[in-house]
């Protein structure tokens, strides 16, 4: 993603990992709001915390913890693996970043802070990830689990394909 393309100042375009906006503000908003929180709700947003949250939105596709870490080591975060495991479960525990399961990889919260079950859209070219609301409760997967007396917790819902700009090349 570029920053010079149209304005979307706080990233609430439900597919922004597929769509030009302005990349810049979307990043500095999204940290900015993730500190007031942490401080707001007592949290530690520590350096390491920060910085990989700032790695993954910068980024808006999934990044493996080992392509973390190795971010980190050029940034002087240190080497080991508890480095980026521990702030990517912090990050994941507190909504500000969500596991993609299909490529055991990790992207930012398009809403965090926000409850909400996410479905996301992974392209299988570039790994690009859009995040759009799901509402699994409503539709033909909670009219089964109400049918079983089954309480829906959590879900995750991945749909592979090609993003825009990798079907444009194809």
């Amino acid at each position: 993603m570029t920053s010079e393309a149209t304005p979307n100042p706080v990233c609430d375009d439900a597919l922004v990992g597929f769509h030009k906006h302005d990349h810049k503000n979307c990043v500095e908003t999204a940290l900015t709001t993730a500190e007031a929180r942490c401080k707001k709700e007592g949290l530690r947003l520590t350096p390491v915390r920060r910085k990989v949250l700032e790695m993954l939105l910068q980024e808006h596709r999934a990044l493996g913890a080992y392509a973390i870490l190795d971010a980190l080591r050029e940034e002087g975060f240190g080497s080991q693996p508890p480095v980026a495991y521990r702030a990517l479960d912090f990050l994941v525990q507190n909504g500000f970043v969500h596991k993609i399961e299909r490529l055991n990889a990790f992207v930012a919260c398009s809403h965090p802070g926000a409850d909400h079950s996410p479905a996301f859209m992974i392209c299988r070219k570039c790994d690009a990830v859009a995040e759009a609301q799901s509402a699994p409760a409503k539709g033909i997967l909670g009219a089964a689990a109400r049918a079983t007396g089954f309480e829906i917790e959590r879900t995750v819902v991945e749909a592979e394909g090609l993003c825009p700009s990798c079907t444009e090349k194809a």
